[in-house]
């Protein structure tokens, strides 16, 4: 029987992390397993409690969104330790890609009886990280300043604050000249996004490269150009069933190391957690972390 660490954020979802937790806890407990409970005060020190649970052979829990399952996910990878989610948080986009159910008595299943999983992580170099490694996209343009609006929304919850942080970031976005460096090969990019998605999802659902599979050790970069703003807010919609790759304006690429470099202070992101400017350098490494899922 598996012996578990759940590593919760407090604080994801409305505080709703905990109250999860208890739902998914119940099953495990009543099945026979071992679970103990650690409650992270950053997510430094999340990452630190993971990675002391993993080496002495515990399954590690990500109790929370997509910043918390890419921050332990990312402390994890290499190490050969198992991952496993309990997602509480706002987009919880990396479960949606594992397939993982919502109700608590189906996830304890596969947390109890799944085989690990293996899937590719992405690292990330720059100058204020010089090595993160998380596991759903890194993204640099108007949807990194989306995610910060989204983030710091009090009023609104869920899709609706990815929804009014997406129409703010691109009311006030001036179109940035990117010089993106794709295994070796340069070219340029005028427009409004660069992503690079290991998942297909981002921004609560949001179905940024639907092609994009969790184990085949590329990395789908995603390239939206220079469009008119009415056009770009109805890509935004398009993003749910993912639509917009029909547009002329939307490119995609696949590759395993990226360097993005703009030609001014651009915002980039990652897991919805990682935040800082370009340039930023981002490479695949293929299944290289351990999780459990269908």
């Amino acid at each position: 029987m598996r012996e578990f660490t759940a590593v919760v954020n407090p604080t994801a979802g409305a505080s709703t992390g905990a109250a999860t937790l208890l739902q998914v806890a119940r099953h495990l407990r009543e099945a026979g397993a071992g679970l103990e409970t650690e409650y992270s005060h950053s997510l430094a020190h999340a990452r630190e409690t993971a990675l002391r649970a993993g080496e002495n052979g515990r399954v590690v829990l990500a109790v929370g969104g997509d910043g918390m399952a890419g921050g332990i996910g990312g402390a994890l990878s290499g190490t050969g330790a198992v991952l496993g989610l309990v997602p509480a948080g706002r987009g919880n986009d990396f479960a949606r890609a594992l397939g993982l159910p919502a109700d608590p008595a189906a996830l304890a299943e596969i947390l109890l009886h799944a085989e690990p999983r293996r899937v590719d992580t992405i690292e990330v170099e720059s100058a204020v990280h010089p090595r993160t490694v998380v596991l759903g996209s890194v993204y640099a343009g108007v949807d990194a300043l989306a995610n910060r609006y989204a983030n710091q929304s009090r009023l609104l919850r869920g899709a609706a604050s990815y929804y009014a942080g997406g129409l703010r970031a691109v009311a006030g976005w001036r179109t940035a000249d990117y010089r993106i460096t794709l295994d070796g090969e340069e070219q340029h990019h005028r427009g409004y996004t660069v992503v690079a998605a290991n998942s297909p999802y981002y921004g609560f659902g949001r179905a940024i490269a639907p092609a994009a599979e969790l184990d085949d050790g590329l990395l789908d970069i995603v390239l939206i150009r220079e469009a008119p703003r009415r056009l770009f807010f109805t890509l935004m919609n398009e993003l749910k069933t993912g639509a917009h790759l029909r547009r002329p304006e939307v490119r995609v690429l696949r590759g395993r190391e990226l360097r993005v470099e703009a030609d001014r202070p651009v915002p980039y992101g990652a897991d919805g957690e990682v935040e800082a400017v370009l340039p930023v350098t981002v490479r695949v490494r293929p299944r290289d972390l351990a999780v459990l899922a269908p």
